[in-house]
């Protein structure tokens, strides 16, 4: 019997069918739709610092697409290392994502021993924003420039007080740099997140920080903190009116910290690609870079390969920073 053309074309509409619904779900490894409940997305840092500011509009975009609630769970402290440590323990099973930033970068280098190998026991998804930090004071300090704040910082050694997320975090790092190459003291002082340390700092506890942008805005809007100097070489579309440090007084300063999405190692290639796909998906919603450029990130949405790499070379480019500044954890 001759196949009626109609039929042909039924065929091979329910072939088109069936390939885009196993693109669109994929399995756990048990034959179950991915994903069939809630999703915990930890971020290793306290309510208001960055991880937790862009994990939550991640978690909303991945809600929608995916059909499941992704529930953002804090879990700061020890710089980062115990949300690091509960998701590296958590089943490979697509329940269970990390966000995570350049300290799980940092702290290999910072710690001589970890509770978990991140090149190892993680499997990279993508890297959502690459970030400057941004030099911050408290209104009292009588300072309104990077150079203002050199010459304050010599006029009285160690009276200045940096606060920062942690030892061997991307903000911590960025002052250490800042010191060497302005020639300054600058005492440290860490917290158990960027939210705490920004508290602090708000309240005149400690006159100086860097953080992210996502973190200081509100306050810079406010008039509640001011920004001195950006540590990109080049200024922000956020901040168009604060200068890089590179060009207001300290040539050659860049410090870029960057953000990602990882899962436990082991959990399976389909859902690592659906979440991938989500995620850079969001990524290129207008409403998403609208978003991410009033905070001053810039979305990149890398593929697990491509993070992969990132995640070794910074692994590698910090162990050497750190060696030369002689940075130990406290």
């Amino acid at each position: 019997m001759k196949n009626h053309p109609w039929n042909v074309l039924l065929a091979a509409g329910l072939l088109c069918f069936s390939a885009t619904a196993a693109a669109q779900t994929a399995s756990t490894g048990s034959g179950q739709a991915y994903p069939a409940r809630a999703i915990r997305l930890i971020a290793h840092s306290s309510p208001g610092g960055t991880s937790d500011i862009l994990g939550r509009l991640m978690a909303h975009k991945l809600t929608e697409a995916l059909g499941q609630q992704v529930v953002v769970e804090n879990r700061a402290g020890a710089s980062g290392i115990i949300g690091v440590e509960v998701a590296a323990k958590s089943a490979p099973d697509g329940y269970t994502m990390l966000i995570t930033q350049t300290s799980i970068a940092i702290n290999p280098s910072m710690f001589a021993k970890l509770p978990y190998n991140a090149l190892r026991d993680f499997a990279p998804i993508t890297q959502l924003v690459a970030a400057p930090n941004v030099l911050v004071v408290h209104p009292s300090v009588p300072a309104t420039s990077v150079k203002e704040f050199i010459a304050l910082a010599k006029a009285k050694p160690g009276s200045l007080i940096n606060g920062s997320p942690g030892q061997g975090t991307s903000p911590h790092l960025s002052a250490e740099l800042f010191k060497i190459m302005a020639g300054i003291k600058l005492d440290h002082v860490q917290y158990k997140g960027a939210g705490q340390a920004v508290l602090s700092l708000l309240a005149g506890e400690v006159p100086v920080m860097f953080t992210t942008p996502p973190t200081a805005m509100p306050y810079l809007k406010a008039g509640r903190l001011r920004p001195l100097g950006v540590t990109t070489t080049t200024r922000i579309e956020a901040l168009p009116d604060v200068p890089a440090i590179s060009e207001a007084g300290v040539p050659g300063y860049e410090s870029v910290q960057w953000f990602g999405m990882l899962v436990p190692a082991g959990t399976p290639r389909p859902i690592i690609d659906r979440l991938h796909q989500e995620l850079t998906r969001a990524l290129r919603a207008p409403d998403m870079k609208e978003r991410l450029n009033s905070l001053g990130l810039d979305g990149v949405g890398s593929t697990p390969e491509e993070f992969a790499a990132y995640i070794r070379s910074e692994t590698e480019k910090w162990a050497k920073v750190i060696k030369a500044m002689g940075i130990k954890a406290e």
